[in-house]
């Protein structure tokens, strides 16, 4: 696994909180995410008064925890605001569900969301809601890859969306047998049947 931009730190990060959600069946408190971060190669730097602040090579990732919802905020390391993102997870009391969803920390920059579509676990029956596409970075040759799981490839499949990069939002994805490459974000997108 490979992070060199908040993206890349963002989806893992999603996918780890959302097969928390589904096997403990609760929010994940402050310290469970920590366990996370440092289980996805980052070093806690600071800690304190109900802030984390985690670090890699080339991210950044502020852990603002609450008794109603959680927020990492992810930057550069280089301080770069324009591709910063948000996590954010909560529970939604109108739908009644767990989301856990990533948005563009600097709305002036982009407008809704980033092509990413949230995670949606029903609060009763902890059952996916919505088709999610994450995984995690790796470089396969000369190019960088969202790695996704047979089973995530089924679901996002039948979600008649295979058209759409789960990346950008971008819809001129090309397959080429199990590898999807996006012109618009650059990343290519692999499926690891298993």
């Amino acid at each position: 696994m490979i992070i060199y931009e908040p993206i890349m730190l963002a989806m893992p990060l999603a996918e780890k909180i959302k097969d928390q959600i589904l096997q403990e069946k609760k929010l994940p408190d402050g310290e469970t995410i920590r366990k996370i971060l440092a289980s996805l190669g980052l070093e806690e730097m600071c800690l304190g008064k109900g802030l984390a602040l985690f670090r890699s090579k080339y991210v950044l990732a502020l852990v603002i925890p609450s008794a109603r919802y959680i927020t990492v905020d992810i930057i550069s390391s280089s301080g770069d605001l324009s591709d910063a993102l948000e996590l954010m997870v909560y529970h939604d009391r109108t739908l009644n569900a767990y989301v856990v969803e990533i948005v563009p920390a600097n709305e002036l920059e982009f407008e809704g969301n980033i092509g990413i579509e949230p995670v949606i676990i029903d609060a009763e029956s902890f059952e996916l809601k919505s088709t999610p596409v994450l995984g995690h970075f790796e470089k396969d040759k000369d190019d960088i890859v969202l790695v996704i799981s047979g089973k995530t490839y089924d679901a996002w499949k039948e979600s008649g969306k295979l058209e759409v990069c789960p990346i950008c939002g971008a819809e001129e994805l090309v397959w080429q047998k199990d590898i999807a490459y996006c012109n618009s974000c650059g990343f290519g997108i692999k499926v690891v049947k298993k």
